[in-house]
C-alpha cells in the first residue's frame, strides 16, 4: 500500500518533461527573436527581456511549483470568487489610473513599472469556474437549463468585456474551450452545435461592425491584395517560412527578424522558427504540442474524479488551441490574431499564468488511478 501511495503522490514526469522542453525551446527563441528588437532599440530589448524571464519564467515557475503543491479540490471551492475576481480585474483595464493602452487597445493594467494583462487570468478563472460547475452538475448538463445555457450567459458577459477592450482572441479561445468542455461532459451534441452557432454568429457580427476584423478577414481570403498594409505580416510571415526550407538557416541567422516581420519576439515567432529550424524545425515543435495534448488528455482520463478531469481538459485545451492559433495564423491557415505561442512568444503574463496552469494539471498528475 506504501509503495502505492508514493506512486500515486508523484508527478507525471514526461507531461512536466514536454512543458519543460517548450519552455527551453521558449527561451531560446525568444532571445533570437528578439535580436530583431535589439538591434532597433536597446531600452525595449532589455525592458521585454526582463518581463520574459522575470515575470514570465521566475513568477512562472514559482506559481507552477505552488500550484502543483495546493491539493486541485481547493480549486473548485475557490473556482466562483477566482472567476468573479478575473471578471472585475479584466474590467479595470477601463479605469484610467489603472488601464493601459498600447496600439488602440485597452488590454493591459500598470502598476508603478510593471504591466500585466488580466484577461490572461479570466481564461484560466473560466476554466476553473466552468470546471467546477460541470461536475456539480453532472448528468444534469444535458439539460439546456444546466449545460449550454450556464456558458451562453459567460460568455455574454466575457464578450461584453473583451470585446470593448477589443481582445477578440481571448474570446475565441475561451468560446473554444467551453465548447470542448461541454462536449467532455457529455452534453448532447444538438447543443454543442446551437452553442457554437451562436458563438460563430456573434463574431460575424463584430466583424461586420468593426472595421479592423473586416481587413484581417478580406487579408485572410486574399493574402495579396495590400502587401505594403494590411497584408504585410502574413506576407513577411510566409516569406520567412519560405526561406527556411528543410533545415532552416540556422540559430540566430534569421533576415526577416531584422525591420521585416512585426514583432518577430511575439506574434510573428513562430515565422522566425520556421526561418531559423526550417520545416523540421516546424514540424518538431508542432509534434510538442501534439504530446502535449494526448499525455494532458491522459492525465484527465485518470483523474480521481470529474472536477479534476474537466479542469485538465480544460486547461490542456485552452493551451493547445491557443498554440494551434498562432500557428495557423502564421502559415495563413487562419486569420491574423496576434495570439502568442504559449511558452515561446513574448508575454510574461502569458507564460506565468500558462505556467501556473501546468502546476494544477501536475498536482492532478499525482492522483491518476
Amino acid at each position: 500500500m506504501k509503495r502505492v501511495h508514493e506512486r500515486k503522490k508523484k508527478v507525471d514526469k514526461f507531461f512536466l518533461t514536454i512543458v519543460l522542453i517548450l519552455g527551453a525551446v521558449g527561451i531560446a527563441m525568444f532571445i533570437s527573436a528578439s535580436l530583431g528588437v535589439l538591434a532597433k532599440n536597446k531600452e525595449t530589448f532589455y525592458s521585454v527581456l526582463i518581463s520574459q524571464l522575470g515575470l514570465g519564467l521566475g513568477v512562472g515557475f514559482l506559481a507552477m511549483y505552488l500550484t502543483s503543491k495546493i491539493d486541485y479540490k481547493f480549486w473548485r471551492k475557490a473556482a466562483l470568487p477566482i472567476f468573479i475576481a478575473s471578471i472585475l480585474l479584466t474590467a479595470a483595464v477601463f479605469i484610467p489610473a489603472l488601464g493601459w493602452s498600447h496600439q488602440g487597445a485597452e488590454r493591459w493594467i500598470r502598476l508603478g513599472p510593471v504591466s500585466f494583462q488580466p484577461a490572461e487570468l479570466l481564461k484560466l478563472g473560466f476554466v476553473i469556474y466552468f470546471a467546477a460547475w460541470l461536475s456539480w452538475a453532472k448528468s444534469r448538463v444535458q439539460n439546456f437549463k444546466f449545460g449550454m445555457l450556464p456558458l451562453m450567459v459567460m460568455l455574454a458577459v466575457v464578450a461584453f468585456i473583451l470585446f470593448n477592450q477589443p481582445d477578440t482572441k481571448s474570446f475565441i479561445l475561451i468560446a473554444a474551450t467551453g465548447i470542448v468542455m461541454l462536449f467532455v461532459s457529455g452534453t448532447p451534441l444538438r447543443y454543442i452545435f446551437g452553442v457554437s452557432a451562436s458563438a460563430a454568429v456573434l463574431l460575424g457580427l463584430l466583424v461586420v461592425f468593426t472595421p479592423y476584423l473586416q481587413e484581417r478577414v478580406k487579408t485572410f481570403i486574399d493574402p495579396s491584395q495590400d502587401v505594403r498594409g494590411s497584408s504585410y505580416q502574413i506576407q513577411q510571415s510566409l516569406i520567412a517560412l519560405g526561406s527556411g526550407g528543410i533545415f532552416g538557416r540556422g540559430y540566430g541567422q534569421s533576415i526577416q527578424k531584422f525591420s521585416y516581420l512585426p514583432e518577430p519576439q511575439g506574434d510573428s515567432i513562430f515565422a522566425v522558427l520556421g526561418e531559423e529550424f526550417g520545416f523540421v524545425g516546424t514540424v518538431t515543435i508542432i509534434i510538442l504540442y501534439l504530446f502535449f495534448a494526448l499525455r494532458g488528455f491522459r492525465i484527465g482520463n485518470h483523474a480521481p474524479d470529474s472536477f479534476g478531469r474537466l479542469l485538465t481538459f480544460g486547461i490542456v485545451i485552452l493551451i493547445t488551441t491557443q498554440a494551434l492559433m498562432h500557428i495557423a495564423s502564421i502559415t495563413g491557415v487562419f486569420p491574423l490574431t496576434g495570439v502568442p505561442l504559449p511558452f515561446v512568444s513574448q508575454g510574461g503574463t502569458s507564460l506565468a499564468i500558462n505556467l501556473a496552469a501546468i502546476g494544477i494539471v501536475l498536482q492532478i498528475s499525482k492522483h491518476q488511478s
